[in-house]
């Protein structure tokens, strides 16, 4: 496991910066404790990164849930009651795991995931630049269009522009020159560059600056919400009364069981599409067994529910984060998780110096490495079925959210599944005229027939003039739908109305019940 820690510590140093702010604003859009989102972090990273197959995943607290648990816990009452509902939502993925339910993710179309990782990546440029003006009034991890501060995407942009802060727009395009200076030009120069990854230097000197600030070297400040803000324990017992247990008594309640079960399929199709986005991202490949990904997720849930914590799913902000910056194994997401254990414990007062500026340098990077203007090149070039549903879904993710973006590119990728089966569910020969004028047409089918094929088939059916043979080529099909058997068979019994004769080759007779 440690024979990549060179490549490992550095990335896992990076997506531990990455994920701090995101547990914390997470938590916030939830309506949870702060720390909830913290314990989530580390349950991810350590516990799901342990258990999970995932190369370069990184699980945590996720925004596309955030709705779902502040509606939830306003539903329940309580934080512990919600805490009982987390752990059965474990306890459903596991059992998903076991009953092989990952098969789902390989049902989503390449063009959908790449749509999803630019749409991700757009998205984080836009959230980011608030953050990066000073601008700090919607929470960090908010992914949705309309955010919690009632503004939307757009409007904060602009907000931002209109009441930027001069401290952190000087942190943030220091931090950004930065970083492109390092991946373009310094880690080419020396062996150095590549051990030291530039975020983690962002970072060291965005807490430098903010402590200049403080001291009025410069007259610039950063006011309370532009800096991290993780609760600080003064000992040991305020860090363990930071932890709160379900109240299994809410367990009869028969809304825990349906938010539980809300919040596995939510939990599990947002895991299993990051794992294919991962996956895309990988640049060795590695495919992730998907039914352990579940048991791992499942697990995670389940202990995160124990402890307090927040609902975990593999994330792509942290993940992409994690590939950008050179992780190679798994080791990277469970020392990040390491990484916050250790730091809520004995450095909280100097992870609150951190500005949020810094960390928004960094997330537009990895934003622009996810949604780089090539790709939308290369994919209008693959052709109007690969590139219709990506751009739908990139606009999809932008205009709503992430599930909801997902869903409007699968619609269009099925549309163009479905269109491509109507046309090639068989092929109709070269129309024969024969001595005494009647028309031959020979109809074969193709190897699958489904019931989508039932429109097309029927309609090239319904054009056969009056008088003619129609010769129905069975010969290539291995399957084909019950649906369209029956067709075939009215057909050819009101064909004679119209003085049609109808041949079968190799036709497969239904089972009449």
């Amino acid at each position: 496991m440690f024979k990549e820690i060179k490549n490992d510590l550095p990335a896992s140093i990076v997506v531990f910066f990455v994920a701090l702010p995101l547990c914390l604003g997470i938590a916030l859009a939830s309506g949870a404790p702060l720390f909830s989102g913290v314990i989530a972090g580390i349950v991810g990273g350590i516990v799901v990164g342990f258990a999970s197959g995932s190369p370069l995943g990184v699980s945590g607290p996720a925004a596309g849930l955030a709705v779902i648990v502040f509606s939830a816990i306003s539903t329940l009452g309580s934080w512990s009651a919600f805490l009982v509902a987390l752990v059965l939502a474990g306890v459903f993925q596991l059992m998903m795991g076991f009953f092989k339910a990952g098969f789902i993710a390989y049902f989503f179309p390449s063009s959908v995931i790449k749509g999803m990782l630019t749409g991700i990546g757009l998205l984080i440029i836009l959230k980011q630049i608030p953050h990066a003006l000073g601008y700090d009034k919607d929470t960090e991890g908010d992914d949705a269009f309309w955010q919690m501060d009632g503004e939307n995407t757009f409007t904060s942009i602009v907000s931002a522009f209109e009441l930027f802060s001069p401290g952190a727009v000087l942190i943030a395009v220091i931090s950004l020159i930065i970083l492109i200076l390092w991946d373009a030009i310094l880690i080419k120069k020396h062996r150095i560059f590549q051990l030291i990854q530039g975020p983690i230097v962002v970072v060291m000197l965005g807490i430098v600056m903010n402590v200049i600030y403080q001291n009025g070297l410069l007259d610039l400040t950063l006011a309370a919400d532009q800096v991290v803000r993780l609760p600080v324990p003064d000992n040991i017992g305020d860090f363990l009364n930071q932890f709160t247990f379900p109240d299994f008594s809410a367990i009869s309640n028969i809304d825990v069981w349906k938010i539980a079960g809300v919040m596995a399929i939510v939990a599990s199709l947002e895991t299993l599409l990051c794992v294919e986005a991962t996956d895309k991202l990988d640049p060795d490949k590695r495919v992730t067994p998907t039914n352990r990904e579940l048991k791992a997720q499942g697990l995670g849930n389940i202990v995160s529910g124990l402890l307090g914590g927040l609902p975990v799913t593999q994330v792509i902000v942290r993940s992409s984060a994690n590939i950008a910056f050179g992780a190679k194994s798994k080791l990277s997401a469970i020392l990040h998780g390491v990484f916050l254990l250790i730091s809520v414990i004995t450095i909280s007062s100097l992870l609150n110096m951190i500005p949020l500026a810094s960390l928004a340098a960094i997330l537009i990077i990895v934003g622009y490495k996810l949604a780089k203007p090539a790709l939308f090149k290369q994919m209008y070039k693959l052709g109007w079925e690969q590139f219709v549903p990506f751009v739908a879904t990139v606009i999809g993710i932008l205009a709503t959210d992430l599930l909801i973006g997902i869903s409007i590119g699968m619609f269009f990728g099925i549309f163009n599944t479905l269109y491509h089966s109507y046309n090639n569910s068989h092929y109709m020969h070269d129309v024969i005229t024969t001595i005494k004028g009647h028309e031959i047409h020979t109809i074969v089918l193709a190897e699958e027939v489904s019931f989508f094929n039932k429109a097309s088939i029927l309609t090239t059916l319904n054009n056969i003039p009056k008088n003619a043979k129609v010769i129905i080529d069975c010969s290539n099909s291995k399957s084909i739908a019950h649906d369209v058997l029956e067709i075939i068979i009215n057909y050819e019994s009101n064909a004679k109305t119209k003085n049609i004769t109808v041949e079968k080759i190799k036709f497969i007779e239904p089972i009449v019940v």
